[in-house]
């Protein structure tokens, strides 16, 4: 896919909050002194009169945006996911989700993608961290396309939403005149009645070159991309799992507590099926070059096409 255009939705997310800002005067942005890194300064240097860095108070910027929700404000609260959902996890909990607050936090830099910063800054803990919160909508977009749509959506959604966003580029998949983001509706980018891969995030494109190599084997994939993780489409797991009778899940994301585990929940409820989780297995990251971070970490296209057809066979 080198020839494909490749965007990282960190830069997705500065340039959908400055598209927004000047369609809704009620929209602010505050950060942690991380402006050029999360890329809220690109907002900063469209509307500079309703951006706010909070400085290293990750913790404190959580509050505020709570406020600034209170007074009828619709706040975008940034900063890397290990601080926003790390850092930030009590007041994220109590001052946000307790009250329902109509706050959007904004983490960049999620998963093990970030690369040469390493394990403590590489988050693979926040979507399980994010889910357990009552009430919490949490939305991990796969490229820039879907990064815009999910902030635009957030926006005109009434409630506390966690995006997820990463560092690394990554190839544009949904740049297509059908495409529609809604919240809590997977996409179904191939059909296949052999095994269903559901994916969200970064290795979603890997996942259809995973699908194409395991075509030539004869195994037909069915591909859906799971950009909401909560609340799940419970509707079209479970439709997915009968019909082919086998579920890979695939995460930039340790596999305990993310979306393997939100599929496995629906499943073992309501439909059992055979399920192969693919992701982070309980382990740290490391420094290194986040192509070969992603690798050595079995979420390149090769490695899930490997796993998925031991699997599937």
């Amino acid at each position: 896919m080198s020839d494909v255009k490749k965007i990282a939705t960190r830069e997705s997310y500065g340039n959908a909050l400055a598209e927004l800002g000047s369609e809704h005067k009620d929209l602010v942005v505050l950060d942690a002194d991380l402006a050029s890194a999360t890329k809220t300064g690109v907002f900063k240097k469209a509307h500079p009169d309703r951006f706010i860095d909070c400085g290293i108070a990750e913790g404190n910027m959580m509050g505020v945006a709570a406020g600034l929700a209170a007074a009828g404000m619709v706040p975008f609260a940034s900063t890397f996911a290990m601080f926003a959902a790390g850092r930030a996890y009590e007041q994220v909990r109590n001052s946000i989700g307790y009250p329902h607050l109509n706050v959007k936090i904004g983490a960049t830099h999620a998963g093990i993608s970030v690369g040469e910063d390493g394990a403590t800054h590489q988050c693979n803990e926040d979507i399980a961290l994010m889910r357990t919160i009552p009430g919490m909508t949490v939305i991990c977009p796969s490229d820039d396309v879907e990064a815009k749509a999910a902030v635009r959506v957030a926006y005109e959604f009434e409630g506390p939403v966690y995006l997820r966003f990463g560092r690394l580029a990554v190839p544009v998949i949904n740049d297509r005149p059908d495409y529609k983001f809604e919240i809590g509706k997977g996409v179904v980018l191939r059909e296949g009645k052999d095994v269903t891969i559901i994916a969200t995030g970064l290795p979603v494109s890997n996942c259809l070159e995973a699908a194409e190599k395991l075509a030539a084997d004869g195994i037909e994939a069915k591909v859906i991309n799971m950009h909401t993780i909560k609340p799940l489409d419970e509707e079209l797991v479970l439709a997915a799992a009968k019909e082919t009778g086998k579920v890979v899940t695939v995460e930039e994301h340790s596999v305990i507590g993310g979306l393997g585990s939100a599929v496995c929940d629906v499943l073992a409820e309501k439909a059992p099926a055979r399920v192969l989780k693919i992701g982070i297995n309980d382990v740290f990251g490391e420094s290194g070059p986040a192509v070969e971070l992603i690798k050595k970490y079995g979420l390149d296209a090769d490695s899930i096409y490997e796993k998925i057809k031991k699997f599937a066979e």
